[in-house]
């Protein structure tokens, strides 16, 4: 499903191109028409029907390697093509939580690039990286406490999700499973949204990522909704304000994708609205291009200090459109370039724009 969300938003993209596709033992072989079975709204672009299907391995003819692979077989292959020289951004979990990874959302961590030539260097990596993208529900969550952990800090957060049926992939939860159903559990997430949120609002140490203070403690649930993770939170801010600044603070959020234009960022990435019934996952999920997440039911709260809910589009801003924002940040500060250390037939074009 995020290959699919891949191919779909870079298809008219101004920076970058589909140049390789690749994937498993199945897939290898056949034209991506033949392999793939279209599975989102809309016909399946046409300049990507005749590709063939290539092994998850150096060489591939492009400039950046953007990866979903399963993380079972991501570590070794997207290690083996940034030792190659490709740049590496990867939306498997497989290196997010090691010590010279950046873990970027680029609205909330863009230092943590400064990272990467220290990872090269301990690795042995020539022009070759690896940046992440946190779990899909981290990144909705994160967007939504970032302004508030930069201006009034936070010391503790709930979070309770309801994740669509999508994050599970292709054919991903059996209908009887989910229809007429709640599933409370979804394999390795509660612990990812609680380890990730803090290395993202961290800062980089001297060897090591500094996780911030705060503690998270997640709850994680799969419902019968197609796209778009929704997560209730409960927030205990460091400094006392209103719940005017705090509606404030979301809805003027923006930062360095935004200064810089990139293409794929949204105008405001976090929207607040006051309707008593929204966020909703068929309404609000494609906000920003399905690049925003939409906060709302905004209050006090009775054991922590307020309550909000916050909705996002689990395979486009926690997934596909987060990994091409930080292609397009790593681009902006010059870190992606054509030809990126590795030998490509002379009559390959360039892939970076």
């Amino acid at each position: 499903m995020v290959g699919q969300r891949f191919v779909q938003m870079l298809e008219h993209h101004p920076d970058f191109e589909v140049t390789a596709l690749a994937a498993s033992d199945r897939s290898q072989g056949k034209s991506y028409g033949e392999a793939c079975t279209w599975r989102l709204v809309g016909d399946m672009p046409a300049f990507v029907k005749s590709m063939v299907v290539q092994p998850p391995h150096p060489p591939l003819d492009c400039d950046v390697v953007v990866s979903s692979l399963p993380s079972d077989v991501a570590r070794s292959a997207e290690e083996a093509f940034a030792r190659a020289g490709y740049p590496v951004i990867s939306n498997a979990s497989s290196f997010r939580m090691d010590d010279d990874v950046p873990l970027l959302i680029p609205e909330i961590n863009s230092d943590h690039l400064s990272v990467l030539e220290r990872q090269k260097s301990e690795r042995g990596f020539s022009t070759g990286y690896i940046v992440t993208n946190p779990n899909c529900s981290t990144i909705i969550m994160a967007l939504a406490l970032a302004p508030l952990h930069a201006k009034f800090g936070i010391e503790s957060v709930m979070a309770t999700t309801l994740q669509a049926v999508s994050g599970a992939g292709y054919p991903g939860v059996p209908s009887l499973d989910v229809v007429d159903n709640v599933l409370p559990f979804i394999d390795g997430e509660e612990r990812k949204m609680e380890i990730e949120t803090r290395k993202i609002m961290g800062r980089v140490g001297i060897s090591t990522f500094e996780n911030a203070p705060f503690a998270v403690s997640a709850q994680c649930h799969r419902v019968n909704v197609a796209d778009g993770h929704m997560v209730a939170l409960r927030v205990k801010l460091t400094k006392r304000t209103s719940i005017e600044e705090i509606w404030s603070t979301l809805a003027a959020y923006t930062s360095v994708p935004q200064e810089l234009k990139l293409h794929t960022a949204p105008k405001h990435p976090v929207l607040v609205r006051g309707e008593r019934d929204r966020p909703q996952p068929r309404l609000d999920r494609d906000a920003g291009g399905g690049m925003s997440v939409t906060v709302g039911r905004l209050f006090p709260d009775t054991v922590f200090d307020y309550r909000f809910v916050v909705l996002g589009h689990n395979t486009i801003r926690g997934a596909a459109g987060a990994a091409i924002l930080n292609a397009e940040l790593l681009r902006a500060r010059g870190l992606l370039h054509e030809k990126s250390g590795h030998e490509i037939p002379a009559a390959a074009q360039a892939r970076v724009r």
